[in-house]
């Protein structure tokens, strides 16, 4: 029973008992009630019956006759829902071009009854709306949803298992005092996100080699896995003509197929965006207040133990990990290809 339906309930019995009694006074003393409550309660039961005994606020029970119709707040919610990103003043002037006359004060009322009076609910609205499946994108939609939520960004990844894909990309730290520039060329395993990570000076493809041939292929190897692909933004350290740019060059001669994203961004992927927003905000910028650093070796040593925790002992929420570590996840994946490799030779030899 709810609270409505309990007050309800003991004015009936105080009409009761006054009908009973014959006594407003002694009743309202029994129930608790004023003599003046009685005769409201009273006034209400015979013009509305039982309705009239449930509390109303007090206030206008109709929509408010300057509020906009029904179909121009429809239109407002539409637009909101296409184009998040404009303002009240933008939308009022887009629908007055539609034959819609409203003002930016009107729109802003809509956006308030419906929640969406920032950008952020706007966007959080369209990003729900497309996991709905409700809506077809537009590409200035997609770009939006790709620009606020990396996890709208990794929807194209798939990676079945470790190594099915790894994601690289180069990230500016910061300026070191008497080195200059300081760049961090990271690499992620999608599947497990176990990552690695290598501080240079510059960003050239040899840089970006380097991390694949020293950091990442022998930890492939050490577990007996290998990298079937890897993915990587537009940018000129990864991409280039294939029998000329260093990056393509290495990946041929390792039969590792190269990948790239279509988004009109520098960012490659919502995963290894994702890495890098966890190496700033808990690292970086942890170790730059408490640590002077004189050379990049320093920064690199610091940055290999972090790693290791990372690895090792971080648990992790995202898409497939289940509170499980990169390291575990990394050899579970490996556990799981071999015993799909097994299972196909095993179909093949029958």
């Amino acid at each position: 029973m709810t609270t409505e339906q309990k007050i309800a309930r003991r004015k009936l019995s105080l009409l009761e008992l006054a009908s009973d009694l014959g006594n407003v006074s002694k009743a309202c003393k029994v129930i608790g009630y004023s003599r003046q409550q009685f005769y409201e309660i009273r006034r209400n039961f015979q013009t509305y019956g039982a309705d009239g005994l449930i509390d109303r606020l007090p206030g206008p029970r109709n929509p408010h006759p300057s509020r906009v119709p029904e179909a121009v707040e429809q239109a407002i919610l539409d637009h909101a829902l296409a184009h998040p990103c404009h303002g009240p003043m933008r939308v009022a002037q887009e629908l007055v071009l539609r034959g819609i006359q409203v003002s930016a004060g009107g729109v802003r009322g809509v956006w308030q009854r419906h929640g969406l009076l920032t950008k952020h609910d706007r966007l959080l609205r369209l990003e729900k709306a497309t996991a709905e499946r409700q809506i077809s994108l537009s590409d200035e939609q997609v770009r939006l949803l790709e620009r606020f939520s990396p996890e709208f960004r990794e929807r194209h990844i798939e990676a079945p298992h470790t190594g099915a894909l790894v994601a690289v990309d180069t990230f500016f730290v910061g300026v070191l005092t008497g080195v200059g520039k300081v760049y961090l060329q990271t690499a992620i395993d999608c599947a497990s996100r176990y990552a690695w990570a290598r501080l240079y000076p510059n960003k050239l493809p040899v840089t970006a080699v380097q991390l694949i041939n020293n950091d990442v292929l022998p930890t492939f190897e050490h577990h007996g896995a290998r990298v079937e692909a890897v993915l990587s933004d537009n940018g000129r350290e990864f991409c280039g003509r294939e029998d000329q740019r260093p990056y393509e060059l290495f990946l041929q001669l390792e039969g590792i197929a190269h990948k790239r994203t279509r988004v009109s961004r520098p960012q490659s992927n919502g995963i290894v965006e994702r890495l890098h927003r966890t190496l700033l905000d808990e690292h970086f910028r942890v170790e730059g207040r408490k640590t002077w650093f004189e050379t990049i070796e320093e920064m690199q040593a610091v940055l290999d133990a972090y790693l290791v925790g990372y690895n090792t002992k971080r648990p992790h929420q995202g898409r497939g990990m289940n509170g499980r570590t990169p390291a575990k996840a990394f050899r579970d994946g490996i556990q799981k290809n071999s015993k799909k490799e097994d299972k196909t030779d095993l179909k093949t030899a029958a």
